[in-house]
């Protein structure tokens, strides 16, 4: 008995072992692109250009997000994004709540319906071009809705949220309908305050996914004024422009004082510290929100 509960002890050790070695691989993995990236938007164009740099700045150096943060279109851009996400996260947890409500109500006829079109719309979507056309015949294109309302409603999401409401009492609801009740009031007084944790959870996916986004905004949109923070990023990193047409900045490339990877790296920094700041405070209800609503059902 004692040999056999030192091996199992033994083999406990060696999994934990394992499993903090597995984890801290994962971390280093994950941390060291986040850290390599600072890192550079900090350091000294010498030490960028030998390929010196890793975890740590070397040659401090802020040029870089001085010419970020003295670009107007950035702020033009934040703005957009941030009414993208909030708007956009909105009406997705909005119109995903009504769609799922009635499927969780057995007298409602078109259920099965609704839940097979739902099913065939996870796997067959109808393509870029004849979505760009029926965004023009909606004259979306170019506006602010057109980067909000396409992705409102996800097939997925409407499933989740059905199987969540699902597994709430439905005495609450016949007890809410002899005291008069409607199901908006059902939806809003009962249902929606009993699932912050679902409605926390797919509200970063959303904030996440819109903050995130910019293929559509570079295929629908045509004004800067209205591109959201990916594309500022996008022009930064790929086209140059957000510093190529300045003279000043050219000749600060040409005389070492900057890389242009500092200015890449600095604009990639600006880009996600919003999403790094908010992340850890709603992560929390990753598991408690999904696993409930996947799980129980």
């Amino acid at each position: 008995m004692n040999v056999l509960g030192y091996k199992q002890s033994f083999g406990s050790r060696l999994f934990d072992t394992f499993n903090y070695g597995a984890m801290l691989l994962l971390v280093v993995v994950t941390v060291y692109p986040l850290l390599h990236v600072i890192a550079i938007s900090l350091s000294h164009a010498d030490y960028i250009s030998l390929g010196q740099v890793t975890w740590f700045p070397k040659g401090f150096n802020i040029k870089g997000y001085e010419i970020i943060f003295g670009k107007p279109l950035l702020y033009i851009s934040y703005k957009n994004t941030v009414m993208y996400a909030v708007v956009g996260t909105l009406l997705t947890l909005l119109l995903t709540s009504l769609m799922a409500y009635p499927l969780t109500i057995a007298k409602f006829h078109l259920k099965k319906a609704v839940t097979i079109f739902l099913a065939v719309t996870m796997f067959f979507s109808g393509g870029m071009i004849p979505t760009y056309l029926l965004m023009k015949e909606l004259n979306l294109l170019n506006t602010f809705w057109v980067m909000v309302l396409p992705g409102c409603i996800s097939a997925y999401n409407v499933i989740i949220f059905r199987t969540f409401f699902q597994n709430i009492p439905s005495e609450l609801r016949e007890s809410a309908y002899m005291d008069g009740a409607s199901d908006l009031t059902v939806l809003f007084r009962i249902y929606l305050p009993l699932s912050k944790a679902l409605l926390a959870t797919f509200a970063l996916f959303a904030i996440v996914a819109h903050w995130n986004e910019w293929f559509s905004a570079l295929i629908y949109l045509k004004d800067e004024n209205r591109y959201p923070l990916q594309m500022f990023l996008r022009s930064i990193i790929f086209t140059q422009q957000g510093y190529g047409s300045s003279a000043q900045v050219t000749e600060m490339i040409q005389n070492r004082q900057i890389n242009p990877k500092n200015i890449q790296m600095a604009a990639i920094v600006i880009t996600m510290a919003p999403i790094l700041c908010i992340y850890p405070f709603v992560q929390k209800y990753f598991v408690k929100g999904v696993m409930i609503g996947s799980i129980k059902g």
